[in-house]
């Protein structure tokens, strides 16, 4: 059966609101940021509970496309654009993987300099003036997809000025309501010297844990139909992106949630609808594979994989530029 796209051609997000639940028991560790541990925060019903972050959860939706054994997009997204790193010959990291993508200094501040002067001479046209989002669109297309959907910001100033940037175009985020703490703890036995110093690693060591319950758990995912389109990649290029993203939010939702230790979660339905437009449901992976499959060869020569060498880093001199971007690209910083 085929997916049927042109249901989707009269919004502008399709939205969908996925009811998740602890796979055993009834406690989840929430995710936890320095300084301010788990993030709840009142709403006019209750406290509420951020479980997993918009940055955390576009880095999870990159990982469901590569494959860790084989160090390559998994099968069924064989020839989608993206950067390959090397080290002498062996693979290090790639633009799938890395958190801010392209904007990788495995890919542009490396002592070869062929990717960064291939990039540049592709973008030099926005070097001033306005930025022309359709080249910039074309151009992110031939090097790595995923930008097109997870964000980038290429921050080098030698990069048109460094102000190339695109919002993602895939969001997702999982939260909590009705929470409830879950308080316990346990020691660290020492059954040599139970009394030993605990700041050299010795001795018994009592400590607390913090868990929560919840009344609901829900992973939310918009994804800017209007942004796509906007692109101007003509028809081709639009719904290999639209199967892209599909295929990401089934293949998480149907793999491993286990987001921590303690948090291992399961999809609490039978289907997935759309909330916007209602009645859209999310395809079985069964359906998506062959589409994005055809998807993806309809634009193979609009993409490139691309290998970057990378033996070590060039230290900044006086006349060399080093700028990182402290904004958010749609990377986790975790």
């Amino acid at each position: 059966m085929s997916i049927k796209l042109d249901a989707l051609s009269g919004s502008s997000k399709l939205l969908f609101k996925i009811p998740l639940k602890p796979l055993q028991g009834s406690r989840f560790q929430p995710t936890g940021f320095p300084n301010l541990g788990a993030a709840t925060y009142a709403t006019a019903e209750g406290l509420n509970l951020l479980v997993e972050s918009a940055q955390s959860m576009a880095n999870r939706l990159e990982s469901v496309c590569w494959d860790e054994v084989n160090q390559k997009p998994v099968e069924a997204l064989d020839g989608i654009s993206y950067v390959r790193v090397e080290r002498h010959g062996t693979y290090l990291t790639s633009s799938i993987t890395e958190a801010h993508r392209l904007n990788s200094p495995y890919m542009l501040k490396g002592k070869d300099k062929t990717f960064f002067k291939t990039l540049k001479a592709e973008l030099e046209l926005m070097e001033s003036g306005p930025v022309n989002r359709k080249l910039l669109a074309d151009k992110l297309f031939k090097f790595d997809v995923g930008t097109l959907l997870h964000g980038i910001f290429l921050a080098n100033g030698d990069l048109a000025g460094g102000r190339l940037r695109i919002a993602r175009a895939v969001s997702a985020f999982i939260e909590a309501e009705g929470v409830r703490q879950a308080v316990s703890g346990g020691v660290k036995n020492d059954h040599v010297n139970p009394s030993g110093s605990a700041k050299d690693g010795f001795g018994n060591v009592p400590f607390s844990r913090e868990e929560y319950t919840a009344d609901r758990i829900t992973l939310f995912v918009n994804i800017d139909l209007a942004q796509i389109r906007g692109y101007g990649l003509g028809p081709a290029a639009e719904k290999l992106l639209i199967l892209l993203a599909l295929y990401k939010i089934r293949a998480l939702a149907d793999g491993d949630l286990r987001l921590r230790s303690a948090c291992d979660l399961d999809v609490a339905a039978a289907s997935i609808s759309a909330t916007k437009p209602a009645g859209f449901e999310l395809p079985a992976l069964a359906e998506i594979l062959p589409a994005v499959k055809d998807a993806i060869a309809a634009c193979r020569s609009k993409m490139s994989v691309t290998t970057v060498a990378f033996n070590d880093i060039v230290k900044a001199g006086k006349d060399e530029k080093t700028e990182d971007s402290p904004e958010d690209d749609g990377s986790s910083n975790t």
